[in-house]
């Protein structure tokens, strides 16, 4: 079930990737294609694409950099691959120094890499140079996060970055359309309140949920090659 005009709600994270998936079906059974969720609340939707298309489903990490004494408030971000950027505003009015920030940085990158780790079940990162990367979350309000993201994955080399997510404002597409290579979004209403009120369910992703959707869709997939 899609998005209803009345009321601009989608079902659930996976009725929303059911729906993506269908905007997506240029990339269906592609060697070169991968999709990459951005945990937690991405993988269920990346999950009913890869599993719509028959592709290989994966995840790529990105952590909040928190500010010393306050990890509840962000001050930056890393993703994997190392690649971070600086919440300038919030550094600047807070005092935070370059020490002090590294400090925090690198306690970000421990429980990036801890996560990365217990999603993939100590499996390697999967290989992206001159794939079709599709980056996946449940929604997007400022982006930053993908922004985040689509700068980490360049390192990566991958043919193209296609952003896939269910709902986003209009301007923060528009500032995506410059780092992706393909945005698509079913859904910009507006006024856009937040991404948890266009969904009927929209309760937390666990840890093992992750972990369960990645090792389903790893079995799928081995059944598809053996087909």
């Amino acid at each position: 079930m899609g998005p209803r005009a009345d009321v601009m709600h989608f079902t659930d994270r996976r009725a929303a990737g059911r729906l993506l998936a269908a905007r997506l079906e240029r990339f269906a059974g592609r060697d070169d294609a991968i999709v990459l969720a951005l945990p937690r609340g991405g993988v269920p939707v990346a999950y009913e694409i890869a599993t719509a298309l028959g592709l290989p489903l994966d995840v790529f990490v990105v952590r909040k950099i928190g500010v010393p004494h306050h990890p509840e408030l962000a001050m930056g971000t890393v993703a994997s691959g190392g690649v971070h950027v600086i919440n300038r505003p919030v550094v600047d009015s807070l005092g935070i120094t370059r020490d002090g920030f590294l400090a925090s940085l690198r306690e970000a990158t421990i429980e990036l890499s801890r996560r990365q780790e217990a999603y993939r079940d100590h499996r390697p990162e999967p290989a992206l140079k001159d794939k079709i990367v599709i980056l996946v979350d449940d929604g997007l309000a400022t982006g930053s996060t993908m922004q985040v993201a689509i700068e980490g994955l360049r390192r990566h080399a991958p043919a193209q970055i296609v952003v896939a997510v269910p709902v986003a404002p209009a301007d923060t597409l528009r500032a995506l359309d410059r780092l992706a290579d393909l945005v698509v979004c079913p859904w910009t209403p507006d006024p856009f309140l937040s991404v948890g009120s266009h969904y009927i369910d929209f309760d937390q992703v666990t840890d093992d949920e992750v972990r369960e959707l990645l090792a389903f869709q790893r079995k799928e997939a081995a059944i598809w090659r053996r087909s």
